[in-house]
């Protein structure tokens, strides 16, 4: 087919020939045009790359999607070499080339297409996880950097897989068997799998984490016996600042299989109370204790009173339950509110004359005669 392009186009040229010494009088109807058709594609290929960005530039200012910047952008990113070495190519097929330096040459050009495919891949690529990962669920107008992290490793891996397939490819047109390379590259990746099979598991764990988002950066979490703040996410473990100050390096793997608790989100906080009269307490005065504790908080800021009852007849006391709940998340204000409560219970029972029970033994001693 290219050769029956290239004897069309030679018959459509007259025969120029010029004298030259000792070569004596040589034809150049070929270099002529082989010359002719390399600049003319350079100059299509550029002026196709300026008419589309314009007209792509003139449409993105009357959309509201941003995919056609992304498009602007990846064609933007065409670069000279790429067309360059297209046209090169073209150019000489005019001229019967060495079959070394042709096949050379085939490579080369699909070398550098594919390059160029996969840049204009990779630029969809990272639109995708820049729009899916890294959102700002908060509304705080700052994406989570753990998202960021995750956006750049499903970049990495996409770059090293495109390339994988790019370099196959390129090998298979260059007329290499590529069977072989394909099964010993399947081959290792087993071994190199059972070998990071502990890494793996964790790397897999990270994705996890990074598309469910149990926790972020900056969320305190208890896992089991340990609570802390999460400071990083990373691919194989993340860390925890805990309340001793000592960071808690823990696998990825293990934080998708356990309880964990985050309170980053936490609206509330529910509190309970439970406190004991004497029985030596009046009747009357006991069934005024729920109003009096209603009133308590009726006085505090930030307290909201769910149920208070007199629950049971323990061995020394009368015991009374009071939930409440802490209108604030922060663990300080909660503990504020509960201080705040039983220092003004302590006051209304002394004014009362009802005192707090604690554990007593009373012992009746009999006389017998």
């Amino acid at each position: 087919m290219e050769s029956v392009s290239v004897d069309a186009i030679m018959g459509l040229l007259p025969v120029i020939e010029m004298a030259l010494p000792i070569l004596g009088v040589v034809s150049i109807t070929k270099y002529i045009a082989a010359g002719g058709v390399f600049l003319g594609l350079i100059v299509l290929f550029k002026l196709l790359q300026v008419i589309i960005i314009g007209r792509l530039q003139a449409l993105s200012t009357r959309t509201k999607t941003d995919v056609d910047d992304v498009i602007i952008g990846a064609i933007k990113g065409i670069r000279p070499m790429a067309y360059t070495l297209v046209a090169l190519y073209v150019a000489l097929q005019f001229f019967a080339l060495p079959a070394l330096v042709s096949k050379i040459l085939i490579g080369v050009v699909y070398f550098v297409v594919v390059y160029q495919l996969i840049e204009i891949a990779l630029c969809f690529i990272q639109y995708g996880t820049q729009r899916f990962l890294e959102k700002d669920e908060d509304g705080g107008g700052i994406a989570d950097p753990n998202t960021a992290t995750a956006s750049h490793m499903v970049t990495l891996i996409a770059r090293v897989a495109l390339w994988a397939f790019g370099t196959i490819f390129v090998l298979s047109n260059m007329g290499i068997e590529v069977t072989s390379l394909i099964a010993g590259l399947g081959i290792g990746g087993i071994a190199i799998a059972f070998a990071l099979q502990g890494v793996l598991s964790d790397l897999f764990a990270s994705f996890s984490l990074y598309s469910d988002k149990p926790f972020r950066i900056g969320d305190f979490i208890i896992i089991g016996t340990d609570s802390g703040t999460v400071e990083k996410i990373g691919i194989k473990t993340t860390r925890i600042r805990t309340l001793q100050g000592e960071e808690l390096v823990v696998s990825n793997t293990e934080l998708t299989t356990a309880r964990v608790q985050n309170f980053k989100k936490m609206e509330e906080r529910r509190g309970v109370i439970q406190f004991g009269v004497t029985y030596e307490t009046p009747h009357e005065k006991v069934k005024e204790i729920n109003g009096v504790v209603a009133r308590i908080f009726e006085s505090i800021d930030g307290a909201r009173l769910d149920r208070t009852h007199f629950t049971t007849f323990a061995d020394s006391a009368l015991l009374f339950d009071v939930v409440f709940y802490s209108e604030s998340a922060v663990y300080g204000d909660f503990l504020d509110i509960q201080q705040a409560f039983n220092f003004e219970l302590m006051s209304r029972f002394a004014e009362m004359g009802v005192e707090f029970a604690y554990p007593t033994q009373t012992l009746y001693m009999k006389n017998v005669s």
